[in-house]
């Protein structure tokens, strides 16, 4: 289904080029509300940010956008994407927005929206919208137009459901914790859930001025983790993105673990608890886990060693969460650190995910790297290939061939993925395999045949 703005993710982009203009995002609003009002009499819309600078500027565009189509709006402030989804649910608002670029630099803006449920929208639901976006305005009168509220406490409430997915005979007392949140937005947030459950919090990237935001810090750029564990003796590091949905993990040593690993960790728990009937339903679901075509092959094969089965969808957390909700299944994620627990949450959120893994190493008394001993990534290669105008590479038989040879040369301890950009005329050629140099030779055969 062709769409012109909506990208994975919802739609994204440098701020004061298009679409992130404020007459661009007042049509979207205005699109949107109209889409909504087709449904509801009277619709009510959430909406939250980072701290861009931009997000003032983008949300006065939103408020004018659904009040002139005779929407309702309640500004959250900043808050995590992950908060704006739980708010929108237990608000029993109509639909969730939220104005971040997540891992992008301060320049970039988006807007992405959460369903009444708090979960992303479908692909027709943002065809719909482009298709209004198409027509004419259609202002509402006077008498019908929206109106807007401030939740002054919408920080506050989210920091309790983050606390209340912690088990409740637990407690993080005698731990101390690194906090980065990327300067984002959960600077204000993340460092008290992990305080409130009792560890000594040392916050890093917890200082936004509206243009550091993901800047040498965050799960993005984990070094800074990784030192500010080390200097401070901490037992673990935890690091957000910008909009806090993805998450970076360290151990005491400084090592870092991305979403693959901690996924198989999740995973790891809910079936060490199968021995409880009380547990029953966690155990069936976990008889499937979520990945996708970039989940690493070596938790793919020691899931499998599990007996639990590894399904891979297209690389984006909402193509994650389609296949689980197709599936009945609640765990997937990805190795950016986009991690899903749909029994604690509906859609991706890091705060929850450093949680659950905590909550883990707890309960066994073993570090991150006890729980993964059987788990060794293999090494991935990625190349990207800049492709030329109307160059069809899909055609190639000199890369089908390269492709066939190499994934005969790998047999059972590899495998090859080649896919074009959504963005970019590109083509990124992917090999992992147990050896590096057998990873790197392979992916630069196959690459080189798309650049004769």
């Amino acid at each position: 289904m062709s769409r012109d703005y909506f990208g994975t993710d919802g739609i994204r982009g440098t701020v004061g080029q298009a679409p992130i203009t404020p007459d661009f995002v007042l049509r979207l609003a205005h699109a949107v509300g109209r889409v909504l009002t087709r449904t509801e009499a009277r619709p009510t819309v959430l909406i939250g940010k980072d701290t861009r600078i931009s997000g003032y500027m983008l949300e006065s565009a939103l408020e004018s956008g659904f009040n002139s189509a005779g929407v309702d709006v309640v500004l959250l402030g900043p808050l995590p994407t992950p908060g704006v989804a739980y708010l929108t649910r237990a608000q029993r608002a109509s639909l969730g927005v939220v104005i971040s670029a997540s891992h992008n630099p301060f320049a970039d803006n988006g807007i992405k929206f959460f369903s009444a449920q708090g979960t992303k929208l479908s692909d027709t639901w943002e065809s719909e919208v482009e298709a209004t976006l198409a027509e004419a305005p259609v202002w509402a009168d006077s008498a019908s137009l929206g109106k807007t509220r401030r939740l002054t406490d919408a920080a506050g409430r989210y920091i309790e459901f983050c606390k209340s997915t912690f088990s409740s005979d637990l407690t993080l007392r005698g731990l101390k914790i690194v906090v980065d949140a990327a300067h984002g937005a959960a600077y204000h947030i993340a460092p008290m859930v992990f305080h409130e459950l009792g560890a000594e919090v040392i916050s890093i990237g917890c200082a936004p001025d509206g243009l550091n935001i993901n800047h040498e810090v965050g799960a993005t750029q984990p070094q800074a983790l990784v030192r500010a564990v080390r200097d401070h003796g901490a037992d673990f590091g935890v690091a957000l993105d910008g909009d806090a949905d993805r998450l970076q993990l360290v151990d005491a040593d400084g090592r870092l673990f991305n979403g693959d690993e901690i996924l198989y960790v999740m995973v790891k728990e809910r079936l060490s608890r199968t021995g409880n009937a009380s547990c029953k339903r966690a155990h069936e679901a976990v008889d499937g886990v979520v990945g996708t075509l970039m989940t690493n092959m070596a938790v793919e094969l020691a899931l499998k060693a599990r007996g639990v089965e590894l399904v891979r969808a297209k690389v984006g957390d909402r193509y994650v969460l389609e296949e689980l909700e197709k599936r009945g299944w609640v765990l997937g994620g990805e190795g950016s650190g986009h991690l899903l627990a749909l029994d604690k949450h509906t859609t991706g959120d890091g705060i929850i995910s450093a949680l659950q893994v905590l909550l883990v190493c707890l309960r066994t008394g073993q570090t991150l790297k006890e729980l993964l001993a059987e788990v060794t990534l293999f090494p991935q290669v990625l190349i990207n290939v800049r492709l030329k105008p109307g160059q069809l590479w899909q055609d190639n038989v000199n890369m089908a061939s390269a492709t066939a040879a190499a994934e005969r040369e790998l047999g059972g301890n590899g495998r090859v993925l080649i896919r074009a950009s959504g963005t970019e005329p590109l083509v990124r050629v992917m090999v992992e395999a147990r050896d590096a140099a057998q990873a790197h030779q392979c992916a630069e055969s196959i690459a080189e045949t798309l650049r004769l």
